[in-house]
């Protein structure tokens, strides 16, 4: 099964080194919580670098590392201060684990979100801690809404629900942004009742258990009752601020 872990938020202005933290506590994390997933020694993922062109190049991710990619992104041709810094890397462990890291960050964006989106392909059977996942990349990134989706919750919040690509929405574990989470109304369902703020997050925000993993009808419920309740209205465009 392949799920995705990911989180977004609008424009937040920080240095190559602050964001070279960041991705580091994120993938140190990730390692932790799913040690079969990723290839390497001593508990440290193998971690490999995508680029626009070429083949994939090894990276550490000690923070001297994560600084000098990050700073190669800037002066790549085409690169803006406005869409931030991205980078792309991937990781694979025993058969059927595949870990595949996208983040954008650290930009001034009017209109695009900045974001860390994180897939985690894995064998079928194995148990994958979503909350903690999640929880992780809250942590590290303090997104303004994020969530634990895949392809087929995607789609039915596509098709069935009418939620846009880049609208807010939560998964069947979602994260919310304090702004946000003071808006939760009573009474969305979840899979024990209704949802409830189960963990407050170090920071700020809260995670919330909105159905069990797959249960796509559940997810686009408690979207639908969500969005109506104004949780997961936009950030105004064009965008002057990170969090709701």
């Amino acid at each position: 099964m392949r799920r995705v872990v990911r989180g977004f938020w609008g424009p937040r202005e920080e240095p190559v080194e602050v964001l070279a933290g960041r991705w580091r506590a994120t993938l140190e994390r990730f390692a932790g919580l799913l040690p079969a997933a990723g290839s390497g020694s001593d508990g440290v993922w193998a971690w490999r670098q995508v680029h626009a062109s070429g083949p994939a190049t090894g990276l550490r991710t000690d923070e001297r590392a994560l600084t000098a990619a990050l700073r190669a992104a800037g002066e790549a041709e085409g690169w803006s201060d406005r869409t931030g810094y991205a980078l792309r890397l991937v990781t694979t462990g025993g058969p059927g684990w595949k870990i595949e890291v996208s983040g954008r960050a650290g930009g001034t964006p009017d209109f695009l979100l900045q974001s860390m989106v994180i897939g985690v392909g894995s064998p079928d059977g194995a148990e994958i801690p979503d909350t903690e996942l999640l929880t992780a990349l809250a942590e590290s990134w303090e997104p303004d809404f994020g969530g634990v989706v895949d392809d087929d919750v995607l789609d039915a919040l596509e098709d069935d629900a009418e939620f846009g690509p880049d609208e807010p929405a939560v998964g069947w574990v979602g994260y919310l942004s304090p702004g946000r989470a003071a808006l939760l109304p009573d009474g969305v369902d979840g899979p024990d009742g209704p949802v409830t703020a189960r963990r407050e997050v170090r920071g700020g925000g809260v995670i919330l258990e909105v159905a069990a993993p797959g249960a796509v009808e559940d997810v686009v419920r408690a979207n639908v009752r969500l969005r109506e309740a104004g949780v997961l209205r936009p950030l105004p465009r064009p965008m002057d601020r990170a969090v709701l």
